[in-house]
């Protein structure tokens, strides 16, 4: 160990330069804010967005699209998914609440069984809705739907 080589200990010093504590720290006076305006002044904050007073980007750009309002939005689950759910657990009927215990809906969802995959198992299902593929497969396969 010589003079060329010595380090200070690990978590002895800090790198960050401490702000507003006098003009011999380099950082006092202003302490980094400037002279005058809002910026400088304590209890500022600008709005997320805010330019400056610009007219800013999100009221700049063109809105476009249509969102209706009455639009009624389904949690898919494929048959796939209640073919491996039947074959793990042996059921014999599927509704929302085994749905909901086997954390594939939540309880403010509306479920609509969709099509794909093979289906072999003769179950009733309940749902809110079916896709005709869904439906047909579930037929084929000797089970039965019910629309809640």
């Amino acid at each position: 160990m010589n003079l060329s080589n010595l380090r200070p200990a690990a978590g002895s010093t800090k790198s960050k330069k401490r702000i507003g504590r006098g003009q011999g720290s380099g950082r006092g006076g202003t302490s980094t804010r400037g002279h005058k305006g809002a910026g400088s002044r304590s209890g500022n904050s600008a709005k997320i967005g805010f330019e400056g007073g610009q007219m800013p980007l999100q009221r700049r750009v063109p809105k476009f699209g249509f969102k209706n309002i009455n639009r009624v939005e389904y949690n898919g689950v494929n048959l796939d998914v209640l073919q491996a759910l039947i074959e793990k657990f042996n059921l014999t009927t599927i509704d929302f609440d085994t749905l909901k215990v086997h954390g594939l809906v939540s309880k403010n969802d509306l479920v609509k069984v969709l099509g794909r995959g093979e289906f072999t198992a003769k179950v009733e299902v309940k749902a809110h809705a079916f896709s005709a593929s869904a439906q047909k497969a579930i037929e084929a396969a000797g089970g039965s739907i019910v629309k809640l």
